[in-house]
């Protein structure tokens, strides 16, 4: 029997899922894709999850793309595949579902994060790294431009100069470089990561959940809006989580000078 391609785990409402074809850097097939995508509708339907921790099994994190998969690798006697195609089937529902959870996603980098495995990581809320990982665009090396939101989230992580400075050489960035240049949230001691990450994902967990996704959201949808408008869908957010029961809480919490309890999802 083989191995599951994602080992999931939960301990104290903190859901890890670690991407498990070591041998292979993680690197993503059409099975793998399957099997992410269905742990992650598991851990947003499952209401005593409160944040979810994503990191890999062995020495990377994922390399992207497996490209000896069928469904991209090339054949002489068949026509070129669509890898647009393969785009919209696997990698686009998997983006959309991360950057739409109803709890934060932790990413915790060990080692290499190449190509779709980077955009994925980046696609996280928090990216936490180990001082050995690194973070490569490896697109341009074949041919092709970074997918699974790359092209967006680089830009608005490190600016145009140098999301286009690593696209265009596909260099790789060190853990501690990508912390420097804001690609990253941190970069710990290879001994710390999973502590680290762990310890983060339960201060979120602790947190009024409901708060933390709308500030994720709130903060995407600002970068296509002007000032004004920006302005006026943080009213509408704030009108909404001030009728919430955690808003009622932190605030009778306050006062009372004790911690809160936090129940909203």
């Amino acid at each position: 029997m083989s191995d599951p391609l994602i080992l999931a785990s939960t301990r104290d409402a903190v859901r890890t899922l670690t991407l498990n074809r070591p041998a292979q850097l993680n690197s993503f097939t059409a099975e793998l894709h399957a099997a992410l995508l269905a742990e992650l509708e598991s851990a947003a339907h499952d209401a005593a999850v409160r944040c979810v921790v994503l990191t890999g099994a062995g020495r990377g994190f994922c390399a992207g793309q497996d490209l000896s998969d069928p469904a991209v690798a090339p054949d002489p006697a068949q026509a070129p595949k669509d890898l647009g195609a393969v785009v919209e089937r696997f990698y686009r529902p998997l983006c959309l579902r991360l950057r739409s959870m109803p709890v934060p996603v932790v990413a915790a980098v060990n080692g290499v994060a190449a190509g779709a495995g980077a955009s994925i990581a980046l696609a996280c809320d928090l990216v936490i790294a180990a001082r050995s990982a690194s973070f490569i665009q490896a697109f341009s090396k074949i041919g092709l431009v970074p997918d699974s939101g790359g092209t967006w989230l680089l830009p608005r992580l490190v600016g145009r100069a140098r999301a286009l400075g690593l696209a265009l050489l596909g260099d790789k960035l060190v853990a501690e470089e990508a912390e420097r240049i804001g690609l990253i949230w941190r970069c710990v001691d290879d001994a710390e990561l999973a502590g680290v990450a762990q310890q983060t994902a339960g201060r979120l967990a602790a947190m009024p959940t409901q708060a933390l996704v709308a500030i994720r959201g709130a903060l995407d949808a600002a970068a296509l809006m002007d000032w004004p408008g920006a302005l006026a869908h943080e009213a509408t957010l704030q009108r909404t989580l001030g009728l919430a029961h955690d808003y009622q809480e932190g605030v009778q919490a306050f006062a009372e000078k004790r911690a809160p309890r936090f129940t909203d999802r």
